[in-house]
């Protein structure tokens, strides 16, 4: 038994079909085949269910596969280790980002970090705050780019930038007038929010709490861009980072934005990652471009 051969197995599995697994691996289809019925004679089992123009895996070989799958994650692991050993700034950089940060940020650092890091090549996965620390506490994930503070027990962070809330509403509100928003000016406004499980709804409610404005509890949206939508509808007003309120979306139809008079109510941006981890060459190297990025 051997790490090709388990490859082979798994692209079957993943695929159910012997000539399409085989492409997958790039070898022809009686070697993929006469190396999985070896594999099979090996452990003394059969690890598919053969039918005409269909196969299927047994229980033992669901169990098998999802060993493999495994095994394969660890040795790819491994070739990380020593390849970041010889190349700290090279090979692969697992990142996550929660949801109201990922589409704004990446388009503004992702071509600033491949010109400076051009032999790093980042995986990119956007998760909530919590799914998004455990991953990276369980090592799914190298590096976490979140809104601070947050519970980060047992990793390592640094914040990145300060980011401004602005003050979305529907391109004829009232307050399109002002060219800054006082606290004070959102009294009596329905404030459209993020569900549950999202650190930007907390946040904008700690925003408001001294505003007088009541949040709309008809309503929870799934992500900024609904509530942009909502907004430039008509249906109440909103708080938006920064980043998702310039650029491209700054033109979004039926919406104004303005900013606050200060004290500006803002959020920071930062990192997380675990302290032990093999790659800290990199993510700090990524993180210096990220902050770098955002003025």
């Amino acid at each position: 038994m051997n790490l090709r051969d388990l490859r082979y197995l798994v692209a079957l599995a993943d695929t159910l079909h012997f000539g399409k697994a085989a492409e997958v691996c790039h070898v022809s289809q009686p070697t993929l085949s006469a190396q999985i019925k070896k594999l099979e004679e090996y452990l003394g089992t059969p690890l598919l269910e053969r039918r005409p123009r269909h196969v299927t895996l047994t229980d033992t070989g669901q169990q098998v596969v999802d060993r493999a799958r495994r095994l394969l994650k660890e040795a790819d692991d491994i070739r990380e280790v020593a390849r970041s050993e010889r190349d700290p700034l090279s090979g692969r950089l697992k990142v996550g980002l929660i949801p109201t940060i990922a589409p704004y940020l990446l388009p503004r650092v992702a071509p600033r970090i491949r010109r400076s890091l051009p032999r790093l090549s980042l995986m990119l996965y956007e998760y909530q705050t919590e799914p998004l620390l455990e991953r990276v506490r369980e090592g799914e994930l190298d590096l976490a780019i979140l809104a601070l503070p947050a519970d980060t027990a047992g990793l390592e962070t640094r914040t990145l930038f300060a980011e401004a809330f602005m003050v979305a509403m529907p391109a004829r509100h009232k307050l399109t007038a002002r060219k800054r928003i006082r606290p004070s000016d959102l009294a009596g406004e329905h404030l459209l929010l993020l569900e549950d499980g999202h650190c930007l709804r907390d946040q904008a409610l700690e925003v408001c709490s001294t505003t007088g404005a009541a949040e709309d509890t008809d309503f929870r949206a799934t992500s900024l861009e609904t509530l942009r939508q909502m907004v430039a509808a008509g249906l109440g007003i909103t708080l938006l980072p920064r980043l998702a309120a310039e650029g491209a979306y700054a033109a979004a139809r039926g919406l104004t934005t303005r900013p606050f008079a200060p004290p500006t109510p803002q959020r920071m941006v930062g990192a997380a990652w675990r302290p032990s981890s093999t790659r800290l060459q990199a993510i700090d190297a990524v993180c210096r471009v990220i902050a770098g990025s955002v003025d």
